[in-house]
């Protein structure tokens, strides 16, 4: 058997042909398209219009770094240090705050369930729904945040069927948000340093009533200046004993002298003579009007147990003495007239007498001298008691004064969080939107135009491709496998 090529007419081609089809399908089911397109758009508009309008209340937060993101030691140096934070780790820090669930609880327990969502207030919550928790979900769904890009700012949206509830939500929210903020920030130290700060000061007052107690038991006040000042008490004291001790030498030398002299006279039965007697005890008197008036000037400038007035009161005791002595043997001796004799016994009994002022005056000094030596030896076993004291006292307070910079620091904070003084900066309150942003008539009429369509022309070719007519030449060639050779329009 031959087959023949079936030669088409020249104006068909395959894209005229399935532009036919195509126009062939839809003129055939333009009923049921026309049909869905007016439902569908219908639709729309209805909806449009029996949808409860909701409102978008904004406003605009701006997130600086603060002393929320300075950290400063708890003691010792007060500098703060300033983290490498980036900006974007703090605003997205901030962003968690913001939508936390805690956060928007609280704002919604401060403007009532019943006030915000009245549908939700009718629930009951033995149904095992709480109309709080799906208050707080309704909330997150129709909140809004995002970040202005290279910037650090963020934008806030809350969507409510009420305008003027949707800006009153949203600047409560922020409000609480500030506290949020200054409560995940703020460092609850100042309770815990007031508590130390009075611990220690009360450990300095009894550090401080110890060292007293010790000051007053042991004598020790200034360690330093009382050591100096024995020393150099010491000191003159020494100088004084040595000088003394080197005119008694002296003087042991000048009686040994006068008495060698003295021996090389002829005994006699005479005395001294009146004359001579007499004026040994007007210079003895004078010496000793002398030492009174020296007592005197002495008790002015030191007390009675001062070493320079018992000294001159030694001295006063010695003269006093040796007149008296003086006195009776002027009564008890008898006169005469042999002057060397007479000269020789004179003098040495000034010698005698200055001897035994002098030893006196160094007995004195000497025990002066022992007793500054044991004030320094006690002193010195004290050291130790008294530097440990004066230590305790010096840490107490410094410890004292560093809790009370840190607390003074931590009620700073706490009256600048209490006054809401946080980086966060409100650069636009939300006020009550006039348009709402949703529905959309305009929109959603075009997109049931859009739908309409489509969905009519689908519904079409839906139908055409599970019908089992053949409405095209097209249609028929491809189930039949022939080609088509004339096609003969139907007439109603």
């Amino acid at each position: 058997m031959v087959e023949y090529p079936v030669m088409e007419p020249e104006f068909r081609t395959a894209n005229h042909g399935s532009a036919r089809d195509f126009l062939t399908i839809v003129f055939k089911h333009k009923a049921k398209i026309v049909t869905v397109f007016v439902a569908v758009v219908l639709t729309a508009l209805i909806g449009s219009f029996l949808m409860a309008p909701t409102y978008e209340a904004k406003t605009s937060i701006l997130m600086k770094i603060g002393r929320e993101h300075l950290n400063r030691s708890d003691l010792g140096e007060n500098n703060p240090v300033n983290f490498n934070l980036r900006q974007e780790e703090i605003i997205n820090s901030e962003i968690q705050i913001l939508t936390n669930r805690d956060l928007v609880e609280r704002v919604i327990t401060t403007m009532k369930v019943e006030n915000i969502y009245p549908d939700l207030a009718k629930m009951k919550t033995t149904e095992g729904v709480n109309p709080l928790d799906v208050a707080v979900l309704r909330f997150q769904e129709n909140l809004k945040v995002e970040n202005v890009q290279k910037s650090n700012v963020v934008e806030v949206t809350f969507r409510h069927e009420k305008p003027k509830m949707a800006a009153l939500a949203l600047n409560t929210l922020v409000e609480k948000f500030k506290e949020k903020h200054l409560e995940v920030y703020s460092d609850p130290r100042s309770s815990f340093f007031e508590s130390q700060l009075t611990e220690y000061e009360q450990k300095l007052k009894e550090s401080a009533d110890k060292l007293e107690a010790f000051k007053q038991k042991s004598g020790v006040y200034s360690l330093e200046e009382q050591r100096s000042l024995l020393l150099r008490q010491r000191t003159d004291i020494d100088t004084a004993y040595k000088a003394s001790q080197h005119v008694i030498d002296e003087l042991h030398r000048k009686l040994a002298t006068l008495r060698k002299q003295f021996g090389t006279v002829s005994r006699r039965n005479e005395s001294y003579t009146p004359s001579e007697r007499e004026r040994v005890i007007t210079e003895a008197k004078s010496r000793l009007l002398a030492l009174q008036l020296n007592d005197q000037e002495l008790r002015r400038r030191y007390n009675d147990n001062s070493r320079f007035v018992t000294s001159n009161q030694d001295e006063i005791n010695l003269v006093q003495k040796f007149l008296r002595d003086q006195e009776h043997d002027v009564r008890s001796n008898v006169k005469t007239i042999n002057p060397v004799y007479q000269g020789l016994e004179v003098e040495l009994m000034r010698t005698e007498a200055d001897l035994n002022s002098q030893r006196a005056k160094s007995a004195t000094l000497h025990k002066q001298l022992a007793e500054v030596d044991l004030v320094l030896k006690n002193l010195d076993l004290r050291e130790k008691d008294f530097q440990s004291l004066s230590r305790e006292v010096d840490t107490n307070e410094k410890n004292r004064q560093v809790y009370r910079e840190k607390a003074e620091e931590a009620r700073i904070a706490d009256d600048m969080n209490k006054r809401k003084l946080a980086n966060i900066s409100v650069i636009q309150h939300a006020a009550p939107p006039l348009q709402p942003v949703s529905p959309k008539k305009g929109v959603n009429l075009g997109l049931g135009i859009i739908i309409g369509i489509i969905s009519g022309l689908a519904l079409a070719f839906l139908t055409e491709s599970l019908s089992q007519t053949i409405s095209a030449p097209g249609t028929a060639e491809k189930r039949i496998g022939l080609p088509v050779l004339a096609v003969i329009p139907q007439k109603d």
